[in-house]
């Protein structure tokens, strides 16, 4: 028989949590205690927040369902280790959709697992490689939890960082946000040695460091950091700007483009669309990305990705047989 309480709630929790209606008697045998203290262990999980129904009938089941706010989850083992190991490979490829809170979610799990769980997830996401789409580069998950944790715990983070012609920098600063692209991770963060804001590639981070020193968040001076992002993507000297038509309606293209561009601006007859973006990636690179939306489209701006695409254009032919 379990004579601790907190023990006995999480067993019956956890037997809860299952998708299924568990009879009382079953609940009472499974726990080792009498029927009347189950119902006092499910009145308690309802006090603090746990929707529990019971239904009538000659043994009553009761049933978890769906609340109001969504209250701490009781995970087994082999739980623990294929959420993390999910949110492990989406956070370390970027994927489109994989915000900041996910992230976030994946820091707190790691934070409580079992040092053996977290070597089976270590192990089991070192034998296996996911199919991605290449769009992005990957990203050591521990860097994306490590820093997560500073910008939740206002921890003044500290690590390496190498910029985009190599050059190599130790960074002290008070991190604000982590902003996903949808194929890359931007941490936006006020630089203590440059005494300003910056913006900072994950995929170029090294040996993140929560120094345990807290700080009160300043104000970002757009008071969003994605926005912020952009306007910093603008200012950098390896962007251009990009204008594409298509020839199709801006409701055909828009959820075939990346995450990370702007949806297209419809045309006045509203057949085509007109897609405007400040891009940093290397021209070839956008012209891969467009032909793969699969419509027919023609490069207004800048001209190395107008001849970027012609050339492309004129390889592809040769190769199927073209003159």
């Amino acid at each position: 028989m379990t004579t601790d309480t907190p023990a006995r709630l999480l067993a019956l929790l956890s037997l809860l949590q299952t998708p299924r209606e568990w009879p009382g008697g079953e609940l009472a045998e499974r726990l080792g205690v009498s029927r009347r203290t189950v119902r006092r262990d499910v009145e308690r999980l309802r006090e603090i927040g746990y929707p529990v129904r019971a239904t009538m009938g000659s043994d009553g089941g009761y049933r978890l369902v769906a609340g109001k706010a969504m209250p701490p989850l009781v995970l087994d083992d082999e739980e623990a280790v294929a959420i993390a190991v999910g949110l492990r490979a989406g956070a370390g490829h970027a994927v489109a959709g994989v915000e900041e809170a996910s992230v976030r979610a994946l820091a707190k799990l790691e934070q409580v697992l079992p040092s053996r769980l977290r070597h089976r997830v270590t192990t089991l996401q070192a034998a296996t490689t996911p199919l991605t789409s290449g769009d992005g580069p990957t990203i050591a998950p521990e860097t994306l939890t490590a820093m997560a944790s500073a910008v939740a715990g206002q921890e003044r983070l500290r690590f390496a960082y190498r910029a985009a012609d190599g050059t190599a920098t130790r960074r002290l600063t008070e991190p604000y946000r982590l902003v996903s692209t949808g194929r890359r991770w931007y941490l936006v963060a006020y630089d203590l040695d440059r005494a300003d804001w910056r913006t900072f590639r994950v995929d170029r981070v090294g040996e993140p460091f929560p120094t345990g020193a807290r700080f009160t968040p300043r104000e970002l001076p757009t008071g969003d950091a994605a926005e912020f992002l952009r306007r910093s993507m603008h200012r950098r000297s390896d962007a251009y700007e990009a204008q594409v038509t298509f020839a199709a309606p801006a409701a055909v293209v828009a959820p075939r483009l990346p995450g990370w561009l702007d949806p297209p601006e419809a045309t006045d007859d509203g057949a085509s669309c007109v897609l405007r973006a400040t891009v940093t990636d290397p021209v070839e690179w956008l012209a891969v990305r467009l032909a793969l939306l699969g419509i027919d489209f023609r490069v207004d701006e800048p001209a190395e990705l107008v001849e970027c695409v012609r050339g492309m254009g004129a390889r592809l032919g040769r190769a199927a047989g073209g003159e």
